[in-house]
């Protein structure tokens, strides 16, 4: 059953990406589909763990939720949907699996922990990769904005890295609450950030909301790429390691890209390809010791039978 769930995890994530360009193609302006598809998840989950009395309502009211919030689902996604209006959903996928890369360098800039000299070599690999993937649109003639949408998916990765570090210091102050009532208010704070800047920023027409494709989008996003995925993401986390479902990372990328190749007809190039290997062999290398150790277990014997 893990395996099975986990699959599912991976696949769900590598479809994401081609459902935010879709719905974008659609008509769906970018921070007001953001928006409604963070907020209305972390809604409903919200609403159902309180229901089932394993969140209060005052986790509602707690600014670490709101900062958490800024960083992983404000900061991250008003890049990533932006920048999809201009990139393939291939491409973005890439660029977001850079998120532990921009971890470390935090760790080890802002934080001044001591990094292996290994994670290091990562580190520089990853960005080497980046750098080939990038290649074609610094060399050849071609729109500005694919630059700097680029740009602003590794912009965005600093505001997850940032959330997801603020997330683990503060995570010891909610003993006893559930994960997903914790991810359920960040994504609705994030989302509600979203909402707000497409209401200063964005031109809204109704006639592209109600658009089929913008309406499947979403609608996919919310309930699908949100509130499942991260549900089993988390029942992951409770039956392996916390480690194991973040592989997804290793693997949804090349999903994404293969499927913008074959359903939305995205071009791949070689050097496309081979950015993708050599960013993934930088993560591997980034997390080797955690890797070593999780793949030295049987995964399957925290099952209990299930």
């Amino acid at each position: 059953m893990v395996y099975v769930a986990f699959s599912v995890m991976c696949l769900i994530f590598g479809t994401t990406f081609l459902a935010i360009k879709w719905g974008i193609d659609a008509g769906l302006t970018p921070f007001l589909g953001g928006g409604c598809r963070f907020f209305l998840a972390g809604l409903i989950l919200f609403s159902f763990m309180v229901w089932k009395r394993q969140a209060p309502l005052s986790l509602l009211l707690r600014k670490e939720m709101m900062l958490t919030g800024l960083g992983l689902t404000f900061g991250t996604f008003a890049s990533l949907y932006w920048a999809e209006q201009y990139i393939s959903s291939g491409i973005a996928a890439v660029l977001s699996a850079t998120g532990p890369i921009m971890i470390l360098l935090l760790q080890m800039t802002l934080l001044r922990q001591r990094t292996r000299i290994t994670a290091i070599a990562g580190c520089l690999i990853g960005f080497s990769g980046v750098v080939l993937l990038l290649i074609p649109g610094i060399t050849a003639p071609t729109s500005p904005f694919w630059i700097l949408a680029s740009v602003t998916i590794l912009i965005g990765e600093i505001f997850y890295a940032g959330g997801t570090l603020y997330s683990k210091h503060v995570m010891p102050r909610f003993k006893g609450i559930s994960p997903v009532a914790l991810n359920a208010v960040q994504m609705m704070y994030g989302g509600g950030g979203l909402l707000v800047m497409s209401f200063f920023t964005e031109d809204i027409h109704l006639h592209s909301l109600l658009k089929p494709h913008a309406i499947y989008s979403m609608l996919y996003l919310i309930v699908i790429g949100s509130m499942v995925a991260h549900t089993i993401f988390y029942w992951l986390v409770a039956k392996t390691t916390p480690l194991f479902p973040s592989t997804w990372l290793y693997i949804s990328p090349v999903i994404a890209l293969l499927l913008g190749m074959i359903l939305y007809h995205e071009p791949v190039s070689w050097n496309t390809l081979a950015g993708v290997l050599i960013i993934i062999a930088g993560l591997i290398l980034i997390n080797a010791p955690a890797l070593r150790q999780l793949f030295g277990r049987k995964i399957g014997l925290t099952e209990g039978g299930s």
